[in-house]
């Protein structure tokens, strides 16, 4: 019986433990701002960088997230992992080459729904070179980085 209550308590401490985790987001250095402070839904619904405002501000993931009007923030506060940059918002390029790099919110790509950002516009066009193999690398390094 004890046995079994130890092994509910470590299952329950594992489980509690990975639920709140929270992959690390890229945010600027002063002011905590996720992709220094660029509105993630436009990338989507504009498909270009648009710069949010202090205004239309979230919380999520430990980051502060802004957005250029009140309908981005609640469609990124409605469905965050939709909108969200994959890899925390670090560089694409460098994650397929297990490192974490800022990124310039300007060197994007969306792909199947998903944003992609990079360093510069140099490594961008790399990246998009051979994006499928950078992708699988990348999703590949990213649980180890994330940790």
């Amino acid at each position: 019986m004890l046995k079994q209550l130890s092994r509910i308590i470590c299952l329950g401490l594992a489980l509690t433990g990975a639920a709140h985790a929270a992959e690390p987001i890229n945010t600027t250095t002063f002011g905590n701002l996720a992709v220094d402070g660029y509105d993630v839904v436009a990338y989507q619904t504009d498909h270009r960088a648009v710069k949010g405002k202090s205004d239309f501000r979230t919380e999520w993931h430990d980051a502060k997230w802004q957005f250029a009007s009140a309908e981005h923030l609640q469609a990124f506060r409605a469905d965050p992992q939709r909108y969200a940059p994959q890899y925390g918002g670090y560089c694409a390029y460098a994650v397929a080459d297990k490192r974490l790099v800022d990124i310039d919110p300007e060197a994007f790509t969306i792909v199947d729904g998903k944003l992609y950002l990079n360093y510069s516009r140099d490594i961008q066009k790399k990246w998009s070179a051979d994006r499928a193999n950078y992708i699988e690398k990348a999703d590949r390094n990213w649980p180890a980085l994330s940790r």
